[in-house]
């Protein structure tokens, strides 16, 4: 598990948590079954609060990304490849529409919008 935290980002930590992990299982890099570690070891190799890990592995389990089991620990939950291509498509969605909103407020048109999408698309 790989996990990068910016301090100059203006998503809260937790949901830079929940993005990093929710992307990981979504690509496979988090097999179902894997045992994410402790909420105290994440908090202390992150330097960051426990309750913020807390909140990230809860917003986790609630999006149905992992289970937990009492006295064993968090497991990435065993999710069938459409059940993750649907969770890929509703969190894209979702991030999608509140982008929508902010590039409709610039004036942005639909054909310019997809303009630098393309753009910055093939960028990468």
């Amino acid at each position: 598990m790989n996990i990068v935290i910016s301090g100059a980002s203006d998503k809260p930590i937790y949901q830079q948590l929940f993005d990093q992990i929710s992307s990981q299982i979504i690509k496979g890099e988090l097999p179902k079954g894997y045992c994410l570690p402790p909420i105290r070891t994440v908090a202390k190799e992150l330097r960051i609060s426990v309750i913020t890990v807390k909140k990230a592995w809860e917003e986790l389990e609630r999006a149905g990304f992992i289970e937990t089991m009492v006295g064993r620990g968090c497991f990435v939950a065993p999710l069938k490849p459409a059940e993750l291509a649907d969770k890929r498509d509703s969190l894209a969605a979702d991030k999608l529409k509140k982008d929508i909103e902010y590039y409709k407020s610039l004036g942005l048109s639909l054909e310019e919008l997809l303009e630098l999408v393309k753009r910055y698309y093939s960028e990468e």
